[in-house]
């Protein structure tokens, strides 16, 4: 009877949705028999009055352009009482009075900030990060926007790109899961609604790839490599149904992405089926011309053949498609198409039914940063900190005796919110020093001193500071400033370092070489190990750093990246046990800049080096062995947990037969702790060289002291499938491991054999 009843409603909501789809098209072809060729083209046109802005140009004369309809959309901009005024303008003062969609970089929060991308990843809680997309569209539809670029799934294994802190680490698995879940967070289940927005996954494609980690590089690879790593997370946001997808600035197959007819037509429009809104990045067609691939007019046309439908700022579109379609370089049918899906997404989100559906200033006073979001941001940033190393149970800290709370983020507001925090104000974040005092209580004496700058690199600071002070170097001298550290020092029980990057050493145009803590706090910190007195380190990052001396030498490093509004309630809630920190690392810690790039997942050469004693001639070091500081995955507790061996439901499976792999995790220390349990496998002879092992699914628990569950991962021949030489994606027979553990060195494994 629930088979028939489940099978009645999902007839019903077909037919539903085929009724919608077809008032759509109804209405969008009535509009665009209407429409002339400079309209449709103007629909093209994304520009940005200022503001937000990540290039050098910025739209001129956009009043006068958004009444002669030469404007689709604007981004930069928020505020329902602004977004109202230029709204009005299309609706009352263009000929056809057709409304403009409203975009930003909602990245992780919108004035609610929440912890960077890359730190929500480590939480590995897939319920957690959307709630934090589900609060953002929120804020950001009630501050008048319905287009968010985000979320950002590139893969990347190359700690120096700066916007590695914009995604969710390296793992093609777990980014598929988060791409999912950002995608439901924003979009929710319909986009009509006023709370709801059109999410933009980004950036298509590879851009996480991009060579020597530097930003707007070239990336160049197989295209094996690129289905099996790099693909998978852009593709399960289309299978999620994002709204829309932004393209990349990189090359692929020696063709810019913006261009690629490959990537945009073949692959996203025809074999994945994507219909929707496809943008560029900022100014991404004009920078074509860079590349060398031809002058504004043959680029345009170039993007607008691989079925490109919006041109962000360039004006590429806007000033020479009009010239192509008379000479023939570009079809009518092209810009209809176009025009089409632009049309639809606005028709989708309600605007032709109300165009200030998302202008409601009384949802602006009571949605945005809020009590209840503020309480959400504290929770959800304590579950993205990663504790990397607690020697001697330092830490949690006792609510007792004197704490040296010493470094130059102990007291920064700016640098809480991390890069990309558009919307955010730093003003109404909460430091460490204030997170501290909130929550120690009266039994504990906080001192602080600021002991360092962040760098004493004048000319770096500069380059940092392009948004706005974030490294604020102090009259005084390095010097004076370690010796009132150590003054400070001196009068504690323990001593809680305070430091890392400021808020834009990552994210976009934020490549680093030298991605170890600035020389000023290295000799802080080596100041203050040398006191004799237990030293904490709270680690602000935004990608993976280089830590063997601090790894070495201090007795715990609490890795806590950039944790958004209440970053400092949230460090102070885990440092004093509140939380029992969860988190486990989405990206491979390197020993040194020279492993990069450094990732888990990699294949085994003709002479393998599995980190034994030094060998010639095989694979690996003279000066250092292969394997990372800290492997994907892990991440330590206030307690411990222990895994039992896997037990299997079968060792021999043929066809479409399901496996049950289980192991039993206890945890055999003093405090509740919640513990990310990973699945991977290996595949060891194959008509392709596999990697070593490839994370096929995980399972976060919470367990009391003594208290032990059985944790079951269903595998079936899905979870074996890889991308062949003809980039079919099949499964072969033979043997498969099984791997279970904390994280993908620490595993118990077990061996199966799989027939056809």
């Amino acid at each position: 009877m629930k088979k028939i009843v489940l099978g009645l409603l999902l007839i019903l909501a077909f037919n539903a949705t085929q009724a919608q789809d077809a008032a759509m098209n109804a209405f969008v072809t009535k509009l665009m028999a209407k429409m002339t060729v400079d309209e449709k083209i103007g629909q093209l046109n994304l520009v940005t009055p200022g503001g937000a802005v990540t290039g050098s140009v910025v739209s001129s004369d956009v009043d006068s352009k958004i009444r002669k309809g030469a404007v689709g959309g604007l981004f930069g901009i928020t505020g329902p009482a602004k977004i109202r005024s230029i709204q009005e303008i299309a609706v009352n003062n263009s000929r056809l009075h057709i409304p403009l969609i409203f975009g930003l970089d909602v990245i992780h929060g919108h004035q609610t900030t929440f912890p960077i991308p890359l730190a929500l990843s480590c939480s590995w809680d897939m319920p957690l990060i959307e709630r934090s997309a589900r609060i953002a569209a929120t804020e950001a539809t009630a501050d008048g926007l319905n287009w968010a670029f985000s979320p950002m799934v590139d893969i990347a294994r190359d700690p120096r790109w700066g916007r590695i802190a914009e995604g969710g680490g390296e793992d093609p698995y777990l980014g598929s899961q988060i791409a999912k879940a950002m995608v439901k967070g924003y979009q929710g289940s319909d986009l009509s609604k006023d709370n709801t927005l059109i999410a933009c996954v980004k950036h298509y494609a590879l851009y996480g790839a991009a060579e020597a980690g530097r930003d707007y590089n070239t990336t160049d690879m197989s295209r094996i490599k690129m289905y099996q790593y790099y693909l998978p997370p852009y593709k399960a946001a289309i299978d999620a149904g994002v709204g829309s997808v932004m393209t990349s600035f990189n090359e692929v197959d020696a063709v810019p992405a913006t261009g690629s007819k490959f990537l945009m037509n073949d692959v996203l429009r025809k074999q994945w089926g994507f219909n929707g809104l496809l943008v560029t990045d900022y100014t991404a067609i004009n920078e074509m011309v860079n590349h060398g691939v031809g002058d504004l007019q043959t680029v345009s046309a170039m993007s607008l053949n691989a079925s490109v439908d919006m041109d962000m700022v360039g004006e590429g579109f806007l000033t020479t498609l009009k010239k192509s379609l008379q000479e023939g370089k570009v079809t009518a049918k092209q810009i209809d198409d176009a025009c089409r899906r632009i049309l639809e997404a606005k028709y989708k989100l309600g605007l032709f039914a109300d165009p200030y559906r998302y202008c409601n200033e009384q949802r602006a006073t009571t949605e945005i940063l809020s009590a209840g979001n503020r309480k959400a941001a504290r929770e959800i940033a304590a579950h993205s900190f990663v504790l990397l190393k607690n020697q001697n149970q330092v830490l949690p800290l006792q609510k007792n005796g004197t704490i040296a709370l010493i470094g130059p983020l102990a007291e920064s507001k700016r640098n809480m919110l991390g890069t990309w925090s558009v919307g955010g104000d730093p003003y109404k974040s909460v430091s460490v020093l204030e997170g501290m005092k909130n929550v120690a209580g009266n039994n504990v004496n906080v001192l602080y001193a600021k002991g360092a700058n962040i760098s004493d690199d004048a000319a770096f600071a500069k380059r940092v500071n392009a948004f706005g002070p974030e490294i604020e170097p102090e009259a005084r001298s390095s010097e004076q400033l370690l010796s009132e550290a150590l003054d400070v020092a001196n009068k504690a029980d323990v001593i809680v370092a305070v430091l890392g990057e400021a808020a834009d050493m990552t994210g976009e145009a934020s490549s680093m070489a030298n991605i170890a803590l600035q020389e000023s706090q290295e000799n802080l910190l080596k100041a203050l190990v040398k006191t004799g007195k237990p030293v904490v380190l709270v680690l602000f990052n935004g990608r993976p750093m280089t830590l063997g001396w601090e790894n070495d030498h201090v007795n715990a490093i609490l890795d806590v990246w950039f944790g958004g509004t209440e970053a400092g309630n949230a460090i102070a809630d885990v440092l004093f046990g509140a939380y029992n920190p969860s988190g486990k690392i989405t990206a491979t810690f390197p020993r040194s800049v020279g492993q990069i790039p450094i990732y888990y997942n990699y294949k085994n050469t003709g002479r393998p080096y599995h980190n034994e004693e030094f060998a010639k001639f095989k694979s690996n070091y003279l000066d250092m062995p292969n394997d990372p500081l800290y492997p994907f995955g892990y991440g330590l507790s206030y307690t411990s947990f222990s895994y039992s061996n896997i037990s299997l439901s079968k060792t021999n499976l043929q066809g479409n037969e399901t496996l049950q792999a289980t192991v039993n995790v206890t945890n055999t220390g003093k405090y509740a702790g919640e513990e990310a349990v990973q699945l991977y496998i290996s595949d060891p002879v194959a008509t392709v060289t596999r990697s070593v092992k490839e994370l096929k699914g995980f399972q976060k628990i919470s367990l009391q002291p003594g208290e032990s569950k059985a944790v079951t991962f269903i595998i079936t021949p899905e979870e074996l499938k890889f991308y062949n030489t003809a980039l079919a994606y099949v499964w072969e027979p033979g043997e498969f491991i099984v791997h279970i553990g904390t994280n993908s060195s620490d595993v118990k494994s077990a061996s199966i054999n799989w027939k056809k």
